[in-house]
């Protein structure tokens, strides 16, 4: 089959991309601008010049594709730039779903786990859980718009599209150019940090994610679909602990307390009003790694064969990354 992957140079778009290389598969992929030539070499791909607002771009790709993969997407975890991530997550995810509709090609939309129900300390969440559970996500920018955009792939859905969704928990590993989800490593990494975030999330290898994205194209499921491609649920207190021992850092001393996230939510909403820029450290942000994102991802297991390699070898590897190419 041709498969055309969109957000090619991102970690769970470059993964993907480098498996299907040891397949069948013909790949191409979506790239705006002269991208770094490291980040597509060795690949035997084509590319499509363009950004998911290119409409033309994207039908084209759709004439020539079997399948799409549509990783691409704006991550801001915050309350500005909604009409930006809106742009991108849903606008761009809908010009996706026309191509596909027009040209017959079966989608597969890459999510995020937070759009779905989270957990707590005491219970994992999955597909079936409702959305409120816990309180329900912040709905910040980024949840706010991805929601959005699995709305307007499940309208495609309704209107005939062959399609599934795939939402996958906190990645890390190899191929993490910028960084996206690497640069909580390469911070911990760069400088110890005293207090963790209180909450947690689920841990996976964009690797063991891309591997059942890629049988997801063959897999024999009910159409439209949802699956959540967790990993191994752990507090952010135990993941820093864990990063920072790989680069030589201790242990953080403590989770946040309700101080410390009153402190740091005050401060970066204060700073944003100030200069207009928005940072990292906000009260969504601080909110959202408050909550457990943790997960079961038994029905990914059962009907998309997905697997978990061993944590250890997840964080070794990142690390490597990080360190070779981040330090």
């Amino acid at each position: 089959m041709r498969v055309f992957v969109t957000g090619g140079s991102g970690l769970l778009g470059n993964t993907i991309l480098r498996q299907l290389e040891t397949t069948d598969h013909e790949t191409a992929y979506l790239v705006r601008g002269e991208a770094e030539p490291d980040v597509f070499s060795g690949l035997n791909s084509r590319s499509f010049q363009g950004d998911l607002s290119n409409r033309e771009c994207l039908q084209e790709a759709a004439q020539w594709a079997d399948v799409i993969i549509h990783s691409a997407g704006l991550i801001h975890v915050g309350w500005t730039r909604l009409e930006e991530s809106m742009q991108v997550n849903r606008d761009g995810t809908r010009n996706v779903v026309d191509a596909c509709l027009q040209h017959h090609c079966q989608l597969l939309h890459i999510g995020t786990v937070n759009t779905q129900a989270i957990g707590s300390r005491d219970a994992t969440a999955d597909e079936t859980t409702p959305l409120d559970n816990q309180g329900g996500q912040i709905p910040c920018s980024y949840v706010q718009s991805k929601r959005a955009g699995n709305a307007e792939v499940e309208r495609g859905i309704e209107r005939g599209l062959r399609g599934l969704l795939l939402h996958p928990g906190f990645m890390l590993g190899p191929w993490d150019w910028k960084p996206s989800s690497g640069r909580m490593m390469l911070e911990v990494g760069q400088m110890w940090r005293p207090i963790a975030p209180r909450g947690g999330c689920s841990v996976c290898d964009a690797r063991d994610v891309a591997n059942a994205v890629i049988a997801a194209i063959d897999a024999d499921v009910p159409n439209g679909r949802s699956y959540i491609l967790a990993g191994y649920n752990k507090t952010y207190y135990q993941l820093w602990t864990e990063m920072g021992r790989r680069f030589g850092k201790p242990r953080p001393i403590m989770p946040a307390g309700p101080l410390q996230r009153i402190t740091a939510s005050s401060y970066g909403d204060l700073r944003a009003r100030w200069t207009g820029q928005e940072t990292e450290v906000n009260s969504a942000s601080v909110e959202l790694t408050s909550q457990f994102h943790w997960y079961d991802s038994t029905r990914a297991r059962t009907e998309l064969g997905y697997q978990n390699r061993p944590l250890r070898e997840t964080l070794d590897d990142a690390a490597a990354w990080i360190r070779e190419r981040h330090f």
